[in-house]
């Protein structure tokens, strides 16, 4: 159920006839008998949901005088004069639907812009409620996120470390020891082991019938092997470390 509300109250304002428009330049407040008014009473502004309606009413009994229902603003329902702010031309009608315009004047240019400001706030309003039930009507689109075909997306990376730095990228994955880069064998080859740390000569096989044994193995029949050499005092200090 809808309320009547009031928007605006003026408890003076003056009523004026008003002659016929004679052209399509406007109507001017300075054709009217403005030092004599045709009535003078109260103006009471009044909405009922999307509606709205200028009442002009007696000021001490209250009874109606003209109705002027606002459809728009600006509309034909109410109109400015083209020489004044304190002067309006209204469509007033009857309970018939029969229609009549009138002029209207205020005393004080305040009261015309009070009278402007209230009806620029209640049809903004209504515009932004029918847009409201407009939205709610409509169907909202859902969007398509999902990857159309051949489309891919790239994503950039990148890792910081606990110290807010970022972390430098090693090409490859290769894990660094002590400083150098060590590189996976080649396939099916083979691992060869490292030499000893501590090699000296000591650790050399010594020269003996153990030694000609082996190096007969690699010998043709009637060769000698390969005689043992003791090394010369130059090359024993040079292995010695």
């Amino acid at each position: 159920m809808e309320y009547e509300s009031v928007v605006l109250v003026k408890q003076e304002v003056f009523v004026y006839k008003i002659p016929p428009r004679q052209s399509n330049r406007g109507y001017r407040a300075a054709d009217w008998n403005l030092s004599e008014p045709t009535w003078t009473g109260r103006l009471r502004m009044v909405s009922k949901g999307k509606t709205l309606a200028l009442k002009l009413e007696d000021k001490n009994s209250g009874a109606l005088f003209a109705n002027c229902p606002i459809e728009s603003y600006p509309g034909v329902a109410i109109e400015s004069v083209s020489d004044s702010s304190r002067y309006f031309v209204l469509r007033i009608q009857d309970d018939n639907g029969r229609n009549a315009f009138i002029g209207l004047g205020f005393g004080d240019r305040s009261d015309s812009f009070d009278l402007n400001v209230a009806l620029q706030d209640h049809f903004k309003w209504v515009k932004n409620e029918e847009q409201i039930e407009k939205e709610k009507e409509e169907p909202k689109q859902q969007l398509d996120l999902s990857f159309k075909e051949g489309e891919t997306i790239k994503i950039n990376m990148k890792i910081t470390k606990k110290d807010g730095s970022e972390a430098a990228s090693r090409p490859g994955g290769a894990k660094k020891a002590g400083g150098l880069g060590l590189l996976p064998p080649p396939p099916g080859g083979a691992r060869i082991a490292p030499p000893p740390s501590n090699a000296s000569p000591s650790h050399q096989p010594a020269a003996g019938t153990g030694g000609q044994t082996e190096w007969g193995e690699f010998t043709s029949a009637g060769s000698k092997p390969p005689q043992a050499t003791t090394p010369s005092k130059t090359n024993a200090n040079w292995v010695q470390f």
